[in-house]
């Protein structure tokens, strides 16, 4: 059986926390931001987890 390999674009968007859960950052941060508020692009800087319905697609892209 061949080794799996890992998908270059999500390993550079998805880290692995020590629980096995995926850390990820938010979207919307990038362009247009002078009609966002302070308050939600202050927001959009924290990271969060991955929602339980993508888990296994994030899993399957970086096995190692």
């Amino acid at each position: 059986m061949p080794k799996l390999k890992t998908h270059r674009g999500a390993a550079k968007r998805f880290r692995k926390t020590a629980t096995g859960k995926f850390k990820r950052n938010r979207a919307y941060k990038s362009h247009l931001l002078t009609s966002k508020t302070s308050k939600r692009t202050k927001h959009l800087r924290q990271g969060c987890m991955v929602d339980d319905a993508n888990i296994d697609a994030v899993r399957k892209m970086l096995p190692y």
